[in-house]
């Protein structure tokens, strides 16, 4: 028993063994707090430059390093990143492949656990298990700062491109008639939805010096911001050739020359439209159709389509265009629609051109319009509206007999 006894009193580890055992623990503990320190500061920010500077001069300092780099797959963020103390000219050459003395390394993970960067630091001496694990760490820290900083950038722009879109969609607004022309014995009404904050569809009515009335609806092919760019054009053209009297189908001749000579950008929003010309005094109507969907005339018991003449403008340079001449007698009825109405889908079949004529009844109908909206929205199940919606509805009242 005694020689057992004296056997475990002398494997029982030495007074040094246990100062060491209490300075390495210490050691590690002033390590993680460090870490902790460091990723306190490091989300103390959530401006990007910020955190990225912050984080080098951490990795720096802490670990007693001459300097601390990122080296980044994003440009974005490698442009966006600057070296912290002094590194060897050779910096930039260091990839987490190549074994070059002095340098060690550290992965910063994405949000979808690929490679974001790596956070570098150069020193001469070897990092211990501890400094290895506090890099790591701090790669790990760094990760989720610059992700929040990301997410807090792309918020703000993305408020800023909110703002914009707002302006836009005011200014888009602001350019339709604010006012219905007023000519007797005719009533004219329109309505516009878009898809998205601004579009592509333009609708139009201006009255001319002896009573005449011009009158458009265009379709820019897309949608969105870059499509109410060139509708905004189109309005200038459009406006610009309606005041200086040009027959219909020079105005769609020059404007298409116009849209084509813009450049390959702009030919690639290419218009369709439909120009007319109504002559209350006459009772007549010119209409010619730039590849845009066929314009409906119900006269009485006639029911006909007013089709293209030619390509939509800015296609194809130097094309002409026909004007189609029709009279307009009482009751008579003018529907303009751009192919939002007519490509409403319910599963995989679309509303079509019939459906919205059937629309049309052999009479005036102030309401039209209105209807048209409420029957597409119950045809639709009251689906998204996946494009621009427009249409204008022109119709001559019919007189009443003394006896109605």
């Amino acid at each position: 028993m005694f020689d057992v006894l004296m056997k475990d009193t002398n494997t029982m580890p030495p007074a040094d063994a246990y100062r060491n055992e209490t300075i390495d623990l210490q050691q590690k503990l002033a390590r993680v707090q460090s870490l902790l320190e460091a990723a306190r500061r490091v989300h103390s920010t959530i401006r990007l430059d910020e955190v990225l500077s912050g984080v080098l001069e951490i990795a720096a300092k802490e670990l007693e390093a001459d300097g601390a780099f990122f080296v980044s797959v994003s440009p974005e963020l490698q442009a966006r990143t600057s070296v912290y103390g002094e590194v060897p000219d050779d910096w930039s050459r260091w990839t987490e492949a190549a074994e070059i003395p002095g340098y060690s390394g550290a992965v910063v993970p994405g949000e979808r656990v690929e490679t974001l960067a790596h956070l570098v630091i150069y020193r001469r001496e070897p990092l211990s298990l501890e400094e290895a694990d506090f890099l790591e760490g701090l790669a790990l820290q760094s990760a989720l700062a610059i992700g929040n900083a990301q997410h807090h950038e792309k918020s703000i722009e993305w408020e800023r491109v909110k703002l914009d879109l707002d302006a836009a969609r005011a200014i888009q607004r602001s350019l339709l008639p604010h006012s219905v022309p007023d000519i007797p014995g005719y009533s004219l009404s329109f309505r516009s939805t878009t898809c998205y904050e601004v579009g592509g569809d333009y609708v139009d009515a201006v009255l001319l010096p002896g009573g005449k009335m011009m009158i458009v609806l265009a379709d820019v092919a897309g949608k969105g911001f870059a499509s109410a760019m060139i509708s905004t054009t189109f309005r200038s053209s459009f406006r610009a050739m309606a005041g200086a009297g040009l027959p219909l189908h020079e105005m769609a001749a020059r404007m298409n020359n116009l849209h084509w000579q813009e450049g390959l950008e702009a030919r690639r929003r290419y218009v369709t439209a439909i120009l007319m010309c109504l002559d209350p005094t006459n009772h007549t109507v010119e209409a010619v159709n730039c590849g845009h969907n066929p314009a409906f005339v119900v006269s009485g018991l006639e029911r006909w389509r007013i089709g293209a003449s030619g390509p939509p403008l800015g296609m194809l340079p130097d094309r002409t265009y026909e004007i189609e001449r029709f009279p307009t007698p009482e009751g008579s009825q003018v529907l303009l629609y751009t192919d939002g109405l007519t490509e409403v889908f319910y599963e995989d079949e679309e509303f079509g051109e019939d459906r919205l004529m059937a629309l049309m009844h052999d009479s005036p109908a102030p309401d039209l319009l209105d209807r048209m909206w409420q029957e597409l929205h119950r045809y639709s199940r009251g689906a998204r509206q996946t494009d621009d919606m427009t249409a204008l509805y022109l119709c001559r009242a019919e007189l009443k007999g003394d006896g109605a």
